[in-house]
């Protein structure tokens, strides 16, 4: 079984060439700081899935979703320049939730050192209040 890098290096070209595009700016408002954060394209080389990234909340998002649509053939044609391949590959535009799991796995992280270091600080003053355990008698051969 033979493995195809064909289908590697023009998803990585494609990632390259749309990233450039994005950053040169488009008209569009609604397309701010976009982030492609990685491409895959078919076999065939005729479907690309890019993955995006945006800074900001839920409407921000929606927005530059819509913006990236409307976008679409613009890019493609801008890409095919680019590229210069026989047949570009159509476009789909996905939103890449990597970053937000990794936002919200280091923000749990923080919450549960955060309360590590409270209890932490709250358990030595429990001991001083306590009384000391009684020592065991010099004799006792079970005591460690």
């Amino acid at each position: 079984m033979s493995t195809h890098s064909r289908p590697a290096r023009v998803a990585q070209m494609v990632q390259q060439t749309l990233g450039e595009l994005l950053t040169r700016g488009l008209r569009d408002p609604r397309l701010g700081l976009v982030t492609v954060t990685g491409a895959k394209i078919s076999p065939d080389l005729r479907q690309a899935r890019v993955y995006w990234t945006v800074h900001g909340d839920e409407k921000v998002r929606k927005e530059t979703a819509a913006g990236l649509e409307a976008a679409k053939g613009y890019l493609r044609r801008e890409m095919g320049k680019t590229l210069g391949m026989r047949v570009v590959p159509d476009l789909s535009f996905t939103y890449d939730e990597a970053i937000d799991r990794g936002d919200r796995i280091d923000q749990l992280l923080r919450e549960a050192k955060a309360s590590d270091a409270r209890l932490a600080a709250e358990s030595p003053r429990e001991t001083e209040s306590a009384e000391p355990a009684p020592a065991a008698p010099a004799g006792d051969k079970s005591a460690p």
